[in-house]
């Protein structure tokens, strides 16, 4: 495989990673100005983002089946198109309804274009340091909350929320419509090559298959739960900190040391996955997640926000990427967008839970405790459900 064509593949996943997800996740920024100017519920605002992922769940299964079979570029150029024009119309939204519809429908459907076509893309790219790869790919998750986020907030301020969510729909243009024509299929493999190519145990077998075995079962209960336990507090950060005290541009600080905190935790796990294997890392990583958010609950000083940002983003952020290498691992790169997609989707419900729940407690309770609660102990169930991770499989090589 081209050594260095490789690497261009990862860095235009990670720019389309960053811009796709970290648009999306500006909504935790316009959440307080909008309610304000338009008196829509939190819970109504908030539900677009359940919405997102709700559709960022069947989207992503339906976009990996087309890479599979289309390859990546059609579908990231899809994605890199409807993003924008998303963006622009929820900018212009007269009614809450409208609002979700455009936000939450179309920014979910135009997100989960990139993910799942690009990490299947970038694991066909590389046969060693996978995890790394996978993770820097992922990693654009991790730059979005420093730049797009701090960038929405000064266009807020500077402006107001519609003009600013106009502006960042222009800027997902901008970006990603040049990095789609960097996205190119590896080249076919020698014979040589194809000799030598370890071969997943689940290679042969066909999607209904791959979804209904226990290793796909396993991987895509842990996928959700993992993302249903901090997608809540992920997204409620902002508002949480800001109701302990802290200052509206400082409480945004404390999810840009999240995002970097996060990009750091992609890399160092993603080493360790490709040194100590994926399931004890993953393991770990989950059980120490929970830990952290039930710290959340004690404190409520800046300091100790980003004390706690810190191992927070980098634990949620340096297991995602490793579900990815497990799929890959288990059934091969053959039907891997569609496989992995599937687990994607489940990992979307996930993330739909925490938004909404988040706002549904805040306007019952006015506090976010119950929120960070139960969201720790789904991170303990998490933790748990890794364990029963079948073991990798032994892999034999192809007969030349």
């Amino acid at each position: 495989m081209n050594l260095s064509y490789r690497w261009i593949i990862v860095a235009a996943g990670a720019l389309m990673s960053c811009v796709a997800i970290g648009t999306m996740f500006s909504l935790a920024i316009f959440l307080e100005p909008m309610a304000l100017d338009t008196q829509w519920s939190r819970a109504g605002i908030s539900s677009a983002m359940t919405l997102n992922f709700l559709v960022m769940g069947l989207g992503g299964f339906a976009w990996g089946a087309l890479s599979d079979r289309f390859g990546a570029r059609i579908v990231v150029a899809i994605g890199a198109a409807l993003l924008g024009l998303a963006l622009v119309v929820a900018s212009r939204a007269g009614s809450l309804l409208t609002f979700q519809i455009s936000y939450g429908v179309l920014v979910g459907l135009a997100a989960s274009a990139f993910f799942a076509p690009m990490i299947a893309l970038t694991t066909a790219w590389f046969d060693t340091n996978r995890g790394l790869a996978v993770s820097l790919v992922s990693a654009g998750m991790g730059v979005a909350p420093m730049t797009i986020s701090p960038f929405a907030r000064w266009l807020i301020s500077a402006y107001e929320w519609r003009t600013a969510m106009f502006d960042i729909g222009i800027m997902a243009w901008v970006l990603l419509l040049p990095a789609v024509l960097l996205v190119r299929q590896p080249p076919k493999p020698t014979m040589a090559d194809a000799a030598s190519t370890p071969v997943a145990e689940g290679a042969g077998m066909s999607v209904a298959q791959a979804l209904r075995s226990p290793q796909f079962i396993v991987l895509g209960l842990t996928f959700f739960a993992c993302c249903a336990a901090h997608s809540g507090p992920i997204f409620h950060m902002v508002s949480y900190a800001m109701l302990c005290g802290v200052a509206p541009m400082a409480a945004v600080t404390i999810y840009s040391v999240e995002g970097l905190a996060g990009l750091g935790g992609r890399l160092l796990y993603g080493v360790l996955a490709d040194r100590l294997g994926v399931k004890p890392v993953l393991v770990a990583g989950l059980a120490i997640q929970a830990i952290v958010i039930a710290a959340y609950l004690s404190v409520s000083q800046l300091d100790q926000f980003y004390m706690l940002a810190v191992i927070f983003g980098a634990t949620y952020g340096g297991v995602m990427p490793l579900y990815a290498v497990l799929a890959r691992e288990y059934f091969g790169q053959r039907i891997l967008g569609t496989v992995f997609g599937a687990a994607t989707m489940l990992s979307s419900l996930g993330m739909a839970l925490g938004p909404l729940a988040g706002g549904m407690i805040f306007d019952a309770y006015a506090s976010y405790h119950w929120l960070f609660i139960g969201s720790a102990l789904i991170g303990l169930g998490a933790a748990g459900i890794a364990i029963a991770f079948p073991p990798l499989p032994e892999r034999a090589l192809q007969p030349a």
